[in-house]
């Protein structure tokens, strides 16, 4: 299953935008400069119950003077071959251009799902301009949109939906998803060869080593899983190589189709903002995760330096600190086999079921107790709770005035969650909908 969901096109037609729209957020720097977006951007969306991966590209353009060109034309290239669907976006101002149409035949080659967009129009007045868009050949529908002030979203997003690959049942109930992420050079391939027993993956001191995903089966001890080795995710801007940028989607698709990650970090350097990145990543994903301290036989320890060490790793996870940390060491095995149980553990945990009765004997005298501020000089009201149908733990609370839930009392409700069942390292999600 490929929810990879590609946005491709010529210079300043408003991919960005659309980008920030579709991901809920600002991430995609936009402006009207032709270019601007050079590196990568990867974020999460949800539509419908279902949670896709976006990959926002660079401006695709030929004999232009920037130095960049031949880079962002190659990696549109690379994340084309990588794409589950493609959204290939156009100026509904301007019409088609010869570049338009270079474009059109890259993605027709490619022979991928695609949705023709039609960017710029702003009400429904302008519909007319997407008409000479047909000739181009890309599917019996296209879609006026609108990116800045969302016109025409909904009906993109409803037709996206319907144009994902379906959902593997099959794949779903079969072996758990490991996949090891971090940095490169903090250990994972050799992670996975201590498992393995064998010199499964090439290691060396050269970060960057692994550039492919690496899928291995391992069944013993009375482990049973798939289990993952991912090229190691550096910062944007480090991102100027193709290969290197072949390896980041690739990581990107091992982590949403994994269900628990363990997330390598270098004792000798702690959580750094890339490692935050990375954590983020999987977490917005709705992936299981577990930290992983590797190298912890290089560090001078005492008797507190561990719980120390665990303190201002889960300042820097807020406000998600419920993960396990586990100290481990390649060179010497030590605690490798106590990170594969954590793993396994986050992922039973991940398929709980609780049932309604128990939902409502736990938590309606809490809300009775602790209700929802007054706001607007209205109060709320839950009066029933119960777990949705998914892959993640999903609880519905249904209310009078479901709007007038803000943030802080979720997150006091996801703690009671986490106070009463055991789901660290597994993000949860809460819905407030209209008795």
């Amino acid at each position: 299953m490929n929810d990879l969901v590609t946005i491709i096109g010529r210079p300043n037609v408003g991919k960005s935008t659309l980008f920030n729209r579709l991901t809920e957020t600002r991430d995609a720097i936009t402006d009207p400069t032709e270019g601007t977006t050079r590196d990568r951007k990867y974020g999460q969306a949800l539509w419908g119950g279902r949670t896709f991966t976006v990959i926002d590209t660079g401006g695709y353009a030929t004999g232009t003077e920037d130095a960049f060109e031949a880079v962002i034309r190659k990696q549109v290239e690379l994340s084309l071959e990588e794409a589950g669907l493609i959204l290939f976006m156009v100026d509904g101002q301007t019409g088609i251009t010869d570049l338009d149409e270079n474009i059109a035949q890259m993605v027709r080659r490619s022979g991928k799902p695609v949705m023709l967009i039609v960017n710029k129009v702003d009400t429904g007045a302008l519909e007319y301009t997407t008409a000479d868009f047909y000739s181009m050949g890309l599917g019996e529908e296209l879609f006026g949109i609108s990116a800045n002030n969302g016109y025409g979203t909904g009906d993109l997003l409803d037709g996206l939906v319907k144009m994902l690959p379906p959902k593997d049942e099959e794949e779903d109930k079969g072996l758990p998803k490991l996949a090891v992420v971090g940095r490169p050079n903090v250990g994972k391939s050799t992670l996975i060869n201590t498992l393995l027993g064998e010199e499964r993956n090439i290691v060396t001191d050269i970060a960057g080593t692994t550039r492919d995903s690496v899928h291995s089966h391992f069944n013993s001890f009375g482990f049973d899983f798939e289990i993952v080795d991912t090229a190691g995710l550096r910062k944007r801007r480090k991102v100027d190589d193709n290969l290197e940028f072949y390896s980041t989607v690739r990581t990107i698709k091992a982590i949403d189709q994994s269900d628990v990650c363990l997330l390598l970090l270098d004792a000798t350097q702690g959580m750094e903002k890339q490692d935050q990145s990375i954590f983020w990543h999987v977490l917005d994903s709705y992936r299981g995760v577990v930290v992983v301290v590797n190298k912890w036989d290089l560090v001078a320890k005492d008797e507190h330096t561990m719980n120390t060490y665990r303190a201002v790793l889960e300042e820097k996870m807020l406000p998600f600190s419920d993960v396990p940390v586990i100290f481990t060491s390649n060179l010497t095995k030590q605690r490798v086999f106590k990170a594969l149980e954590a793993a396994i553990h986050v992922y039973h945990q991940r398929g709980l079921k609780i049932p309604t009765s128990e939902l409502n004997e736990e938590f309606l005298p809490i809300v009775k107790d602790q209700p929802p501020p007054i706001y607007k000089g209205k109060s709320v009201s839950i009066k029933y709770i119960t777990q949705l149908p998914s892959q993640v733990p999903t609880f519905a609370f249904y209310c009078n005035l479901p709007q007038y839930i803000k943030e802080p009392y979720k997150r006091f409700l996801e703690n009671r969650f986490r106070e009463r069942y055991d789901f660290s390292g597994v993000p949860i999600r809460l819905f407030f909908r209209k008795k």
